[in-house]
């Protein structure tokens, strides 16, 4: 089966998107408007998947003061400065396409230890996302094996 079966076969829902520009006010409030997830996806101004910030990151930005001392001050400073998504989000962006097959994307989300993934066309525009819930899902409800 490839991803883009697969998403046929999931319930549409919107994408948690941000613009690299984003203030982190409304990245945090884009990550509260979208409960399914604990990822959201940064896009350039043409469109264009760009990183993702995670529920982890957004964390450690806001509440850098109560991280103990162990995170080391070069680590910290940068993300309490930060002004807008571009500046916290990750930019080695775990993704699929919709032609991949959904084992092979398995392998590849455990393999960087993730539970979300982007799925991207050809021009790396978000088309999608996947969890491992909705693989769980699709395992579970007695599809081919993964």
């Amino acid at each position: 089966m490839t991803i883009a079966e697969l998403l046929t076969t999931i319930d549409e829902r919107p994408l948690p998107l941000v613009a690299e520009g984003e203030t982190i006010a409304g990245v945090l409030q884009t990550m509260v408007k979208f409960p399914h997830t604990r990822l959201i996806y940064v896009v350039d101004d043409q469109g264009r998947c760009t990183g993702t910030i995670s529920l982890g990151v957004l964390i450690r930005h806001l509440f850098a003061h109560g991280f103990e001392p162990s995170v080391h001050s070069r680590v910290l400073i940068p993300m309490i400065t930060s002004q807008v998504a571009e500046d916290i989000m990750n930019r080695q962006l775990i993704y699929a396409f919709k032609e991949d097959k959904v084992g092979a994307v398995v392998r590849r989300m455990i393999k960087a230890g993730v539970k979300e993934i982007a799925v991207l066309d050809q021009e790396r525009h978000l088309i999608g996302d996947l969890t491992m819930l909705d693989l769980l899902k699709h395992y579970h409800l007695g599809s081919d094996a993964l």
